[in-house]
C-alpha cells in the first residue's frame, strides 16, 4: 500500500476516533442530566401526596384522578426536589402546557 493511502486511512481513522469521543463526551455531559429528572421520581412520595390531598375530581386518596396529574411545582429538571411539599394536582391541559414550558425554560 502506497504511503498516502495509509495517511488517508490514518487520517480517516483518527477522525472516527475524534468524533466518538466528542459524542461520548456530550452524553456523559448531557444524559446524567436528562436521567436525573427521571431518577429522582419516587412513586412512594407521589402515593404519600395522594394521601394527603385526595384527589380533585373523585376524592380518593389512592388510585387514578381522572382529568387530573401530580405535577411538581418546580420542574425536577429545573432542580426542583422530589418531595410531597412540591407537589400539586393540575389538570391535564394545564400540565401539558407547563410541561412544554419547562422543556424549553429549563432545556432539559
Amino acid at each position: 500500500m502506497n504511503e498516502g493511502r495509509l495517511a488517508r486511512r490514518e487520517v480517516t481513522f483518527l477522525r472516527w476516533v475524534v468524533s466518538g469521543a466528542l459524542i461520548y463526551s456530550a452524553a456523559v455531559i448531557v444524559l446524567p442530566n436528562v436521567a436525573s429528572a427521571r431518577e429522582h421520581r419516587s412513586r412512594e412520595v407521589t402515593r404519600e401526596f395522594q394521601r394527603e390531598h385526595p384527589c380533585p375530581s373523585t376524592g380518593r386518596t389512592s388510585g387514578a384522578c381522572p382529568g387530573y396529574r401530580k405535577d411538581h411545582v418546580k420542574p425536577l429538571a429545573c432542580g426542583g426536589p422530589d418531595a410531597v411539599w412540591n407537589l400539586q394536582w393540575q389538570t391535564a391541559a394545564v400540565a401539558r402546557a407547563k410541561d412544554r414550558w419547562e422543556l424549553r425554560a429549563c432545556g432539559r
